[in-house]
């Protein structure tokens, strides 16, 4: 319901417009981050500002936090000022990207404060931040799915998949592994397919016409790779800590990740060369370079 105080910690580049999202849907926000320039767009829409995120959760009845590493989202979460010492929240929406180990360590603390962990990490990037078409995986009890449901919807595409912390973790780290995997092997084959002489749009065309279309051929190489702009909105940093987890969670479940691991390899390389806040489609750059070529057409 609208009426309801929202709480939002991480407002970056996704946090930033999830939160603009809610205050269009007519709820009442407040909100903490520790760069407190992104805080004032939301302030100057009449956003509370808080001044820590156990503030947050003293002042809210569900708090949402988008933050950037598993670290961060449990200091966040269960350290000193965290959401665990706030006076008034029940239930903290984890939307960032952690790990199913992660999430079953900050559910198991903040049960010791009859604090519901909702685990619901997104897919779709800042565009669909923006314009509220993202995908939400989310795990939690079945009840406390219902109340939060209202409040997500607002983000994009909601997918429950059970009541287990993690479950939503392990679903997005799997995407996210596929789509790091679609931009290495794309960029293998359109820099083969450049040196061998073909314009690299028109191998594109090709591509997203026949059985090798994938997302990195019908969205991010049109968008960041041809153009040579190298901008989808994805960091390298943050694609390497996300494919990292996934391959460590599946070795952990004795789950081998060959594929995977040629994948982390290259985004380590990348990571190494461009730098962590480099676009992820810098994975391009690598091949171009390695290939002699330039991917654009």
């Amino acid at each position: 319901m609208p009426d309801q105080v929202i709480g939002f910690v991480g407002l970056g580049r996704m946090g930033g417009p999830m939160a603009g999202r809610l205050l269009d849907a007519g709820y009442s926000l407040s909100v903490y981050d520790t760069q407190s320039e992104a805080a004032k767009p939301l302030a100057a829409r009449g956003a509370h500002l808080a001044k820590s995120p156990a503030d947050v959760a003293s002042s809210a009845d569900i708090v949402l936090a988008s933050l950037p590493t598993p670290d961060i989202v449990k200091a966040v979460a269960l350290g000193p000022q965290g959401i665990i010492e706030g006076t008034r929240a029940n239930i903290l929406v984890d939307l960032s990207t952690t790990g199913p180990g992660a999430a079953k360590i900050i559910a198991d603390g903040l049960k010791t404060k009859n604090i519901t962990l909702v685990d619901a990490p997104v897919s779709g990037g800042i565009r669909g931040a923006v314009g509220g078409t993202l995908a939400v995986m989310v795990s939690c009890p079945k009840a406390t799915f219902e109340t939060v449901q209202p409040i997500l919807k607002n983000f994009g595409k909601l997918f429950y998949t059970g009541e287990k912390p993690g479950l939503a973790q392990t679903a997005k780290l799997a995407n996210n592994l596929m789509a790091a995997a679609a931009v290495v092997i794309t960029s293998e084959a359109v820099a083969m397919g450049v040196k061998g002489g073909l314009d690299a749009r028109v191998l594109i065309d090709i591509i997203n016409a026949s059985s090798g279309r994938n997302s990195a051929s019908e969205d991010k190489f049109p968008r960041a790779v041809l153009p040579g702009t190298f901008d989808f909105g994805f960091t390298t940093g943050l694609s390497y800590k996300d494919v990292r987890l996934c391959i460590d969670e599946a070795e952990a479940m004795g789950v081998p990740m060959v594929c995977g691991a040629v994948v982390r390899q290259m985004l380590a390389i990348t990571n190494a060369k461009y730098g962590a806040s480099s676009d992820f489609t810098s994975i391009a750059k690598v091949l171009e370079e390695w290939a002699g070529v330039e991917m654009r057409g």
